[in-house]
Parts: structure tokens; sequence; C-alpha cells
């Protein structure tokens, strides 16, 4: 086993360190469970306790800092889009799924299996292939601090061995045809030729209005929902690189974080000892204490307002546990105490008018451009059935269209632009591309609501792709699309087993 490798030298930990130092303090600091409760869950009819849960949440840090992404990404599959909470939740639930169904099919990797699974790890990797450096320094600068062993490596390598093996079974007889991969190919690089028609809320805000009595009546059936923004004041100290040290890289750097992170570590368990207060331990460590005004969490202390998650964990805090854990930034390590709350408190129907007014507004906008551009689109599908041309077909409805450059389904975002930037010149292109998915020549959108009102898309031309293109990219191609199938396979039987868990529905 690798527990038996031999340990001697000292090589200072790389950069995967930085992951898991910051995760594992958000995840002891996160209470996943109802208020009060100890239970985490319940699956196969069991209580799964916070204990468990916490265990198997800091597992997930561990598998992130090896570079498990595809362990990762299976187990937190779905979870996308959600908070850490929720992703830790997801991962939390689905291993326990995945060692109830690997002893229930008898999947059972053996301990020269797991030698060799952790042995090829990327981490441990040198140029001569498994560097027992690295490994140790991961173990004594990761693992260790963290209250975890090489066992819990050990566990994981175990684990998703016995994924892959469930992938492989559950994917038997998944196969591309000639014919599916042809037909898919021509679907996602056949050039698309299309006009966009837009309909747009602000063209019908003029008509839309609010009067008194609906403001009244809305205020009256939402009125919970209604209050001020709770306000919030903090003390803090930072552990932070100087200026000298932040022009630090590799080893150095963070040989000084580790340094950081430990007096971060020391100054929190002062923290913890019997009438400790916040002052006098930042004096006995000699950090100077800088304390916010009043914010919001909209609208942050200047302070603190370039970091999110410090943001987040002021909010987190409560009197009870006016202290946070150390919170990891750019610069280093910021502790907070919480030393004043303003409480949030219901508006007055005056207080909420405003809002009130523009949320109505809003929702009777989209529905009456909800409403006009499903008919626009039911109209102009009829009329061009009928073999009327385009232009007069729009002309009934009264609408103009733009033209959007030939595209591909699989056209990709161009390098160097902006993240989540699409590459054409429509702000509105990956919507456009999954409104003629599965459209042919002559085809018409349903009306697809985007974030200013909607569209609707008329496929002018479909031309298939180069055929010498299909021949050289068929290999690849083919490979890609095989995958995807085996993945939703996969995910499939994934949802099944959580059903019979008793888990699909819960509040992960």
């Amino acid at each position: 086993m690798i527990r038996t490798i031999n340990k001697h030298q000292r090589w200072l930990m790389i950069v995967i360190a930085l992951l898991a130092i910051p995760f594992v303090f958000y995840f002891n600091k996160t209470d996943l469970a109802a208020k009060g409760s100890d239970r985490f869950a319940r699956v196969y009819d069991r209580n799964v306790s916070m204990i468990e849960a916490r265990r198997d949440g800091r597992l997930f840090g561990l598998a992130q800092a090896l570079g498990m992404s595809d362990f990762c990404d299976s187990l937190a599959g779905g979870a996308n889009g959600r908070n850490q909470n929720e992703i830790t939740a997801q991962f939390i639930l689905n291993l326990i799924i995945l060692r109830h169904e690997a002893a229930r099919l008898g999947i059972r990797p053996t301990t020269a299996e797991v030698a060799d699974f952790v042995r090829d790890l990327h981490v441990f990797r040198g140029p001569a292939g498994f560097d027992i450096n690295k490994y140790t320094e991961f173990s004594q600068n990761l693992l260790a601090p963290n209250g975890l062993t090489e066992a819990q490596v050990e566990e994981l390598a175990g684990d998703e061995i016995s994924l892959n093996r469930i992938k492989q079974l559950v994917a038997t007889g998944v196969a591309v045809s000639e014919t599916e991969s042809k037909a898919n190919f021509e679907q996602l690089y056949g050039k698309i030729t299309v006009s966009v028609a837009r309909l747009r809320m602000a063209d019908f805000a003029k008509d839309i209005k609010v009067t008194d009595d609906d403001v009244q009546k809305y205020y009256e059936a939402h009125k919970a929902d209604f209050k001020s923004e709770e306000k919030r004041k903090v003390e803090l100290v930072s552990l932070a690189f100087t200026d000298e040290q932040k022009k630090l890289a590799g080893k150095e750097r963070i040989d000084v974080l580790q340094k950081l992170a430990d007096r971060a570590n020391d100054f929190t368990q002062a923290l913890l000892e019997k009438g400790a207060d916040f002052k006098q331990v930042a004096a006995k460590f000699q950090l100077p204490i800088r304390e916010t005004g009043e914010f919001t969490q909209l609208a942050p202390d200047p302070q603190i307002k370039g970091d999110p998650q410090l943001v987040a964990t002021v909010f987190q805090l409560s009197a009870p546990e006016p202290n946070s854990e150390p919170v990891q930034t750019a610069d280093g390590f910021y502790i907070l105490h919480l030393t004043g709350v303003v409480e949030a408190r219901p508006l007055t129907m005056e207080e909420a008018k405003p809002k009130i007014v523009d949320t109505i507004k809003e929702s009777r906008e989209r529905e009456t451009v909800s409403n006009k551009g499903a008919k626009a689109a039911h109209d102009l599908r009829e009329s061009l059935k009928a073999g009327e041309s385009l232009a007069s077909a729009l002309a009934k409805v009264n609408l103009k269209t733009e033209k959007v450059p030939p595209f591909s389904l699989a056209d990709e975002f161009e390098p160097g632009t902006e993240p989540n930037k699409p590459a054409k010149e429509s702000p509105d292109f990956p919507a456009i591309k999954r409104a003629v998915g599965d459209l042919s020549t002559g085809g018409v959108s349903e009306f697809w609501p985007v974030t200013d009102g909607g569209l609707i898309v008329v496929v002018e031309k479909r031309e298939p792709p180069d055929e010498a293109k299909f021949r050289e990219s068929k290999a690849s191609f083919d490979e890609r699309f095989l995958s995807n199938k085996r993945s939703f396979v996969f995910y499939e039987w994934l949802r099944e087993r959580q059903r019979e868990a008793g888990i699909l529905n819960s509040k992960t």
C-alpha cells in the first residue's frame, strides 16, 4: 500500500494547497442541516448524521486538491449554478449512493489497484513518474494540518475505481451507428442562415398602467416580502502578504502562505478560549483592528467590498458565534468579528411602493410580450406554410427581422473574448442557437424569452457541412459523441438510484 512508502525528504506543497485550505475552513463553518438538528439527510431509510456529512464533505475538498476532476464532476452532477453548500451536499449524497451500489454489485478494488491509482495521480507525478517527494509533502502540508490521513487518499482512489467500473457497466451496449453519427454531425456542423424578429418589453412599457389599487393589493398579498435590508458592522484583522511578499511565486509564496495560515489558525483557536475577547486576542498577536461602518449585503463596506467571500461570511455570523474562521483572500487571511446588527424591519406601503410599481410593470410587460410573441410565431408559421413569402408573412404580424451571420450549432466562443460572451454579433446568440436546434429550412421557432423581451427565429437555409471535414473529423467526433451518450446513460442511472435511496427530492 501507498501508506508503506518510505517518507524522508521534504519538498514544499504544490500550489494545489491554495484550493484545499479555504475549502476546509468554509465547510467546517457551514451547517448543511436544519438548525438544531444533527441529521443531515435520510438515505436508504437511515439517518445520515452531520458528523458523517462533514467527513464526506472534507473528502470532496481532498478530491479537488488531488485533481480528481472527473470524479468530483460525476458526483456533484446536476449541481451547476448552485452555491458551494449545495454542490458539496450533492457530492455527499451521491458518494453514499456510489458506495452502496459498489457493495451491491460486489465491486471491491484491490490493494494493488488502489496503490497504482494513487501513484498515477497527477499531483504526485514528476518527470520520471511517481515522485515520493511530492507525495510526502502533500501528506505533511495538506493532509495532516487538516485532520486527514493517507487512508482518505486511498479511500477516494477506491471510490473512483468503483465509479469507473459502474460507468462501464451501465454504458454496456451504448454505441454510435454510422447513420446516427452522420446525422448528428450535420446538425451540429452544418451552416445555418437565420433571420431574427425581436419583441422588446420597452416597446410596450408606455401601455402599462399601475394604479394605487394595484399597489395596495400587491402589498397586502406580499407584505411579508417587503423588508428593509439588514445592516451589519464588524471588526476585522488581516494576516496578509507584505508588498514584497506579494511578488513571490512558487515554493517561496506557498511557504509564506502556510505560515500565515498557521498564524490565522492560532488566532481563531485563541478566540475559542473561555472568556476570550477579540480586541485582547488581537493585541496579543499584535494585529491592528479595523472597523467597518454599518452596511448591507448588497452594498458592503469599502474595506471588504472587493471580496464577495468576506461579505458572505459577515452575514453568516451571529451573536452566539460572532467570530469567523480564517477567510482566505488573494493576499492572505481575514478573521471577522460581528459587533452590531440592525435587523431588517417591515416596510410600509409607501416605502415599498416604488419597488412594487416596478415589479408589477415588469411582470405585465413580460406577460404582454410573451402573449404577443406566441401569437406572432404561430401566425408567421401558418403564413409560411400557406406559401406566403417571408416578407409578406412578417408584414402581417408587423415584425421586422435582422440578419445573423451564418453559424453552426457547434460554434464555440472565440478565443480572447470575455467569458460567456457570444462570438457572434448578436448578444442573444446562445438563445438563437437553442431556438433553431431542431428546425429545418423554412422553420419558425417558438417565441423565446430573453432578458429584454423575446425573439422569434426563422431558418432561411441549412447547408450540410463539407464531406471531407466529416471524414477527417469522424473518429474524434464519434469518440466525443459516444462519451456524451455514456455520460447521459450514467446520469439517468444515478437519478434512478437517487429515487431508490429516497433523496431525489431532497433539498440538495
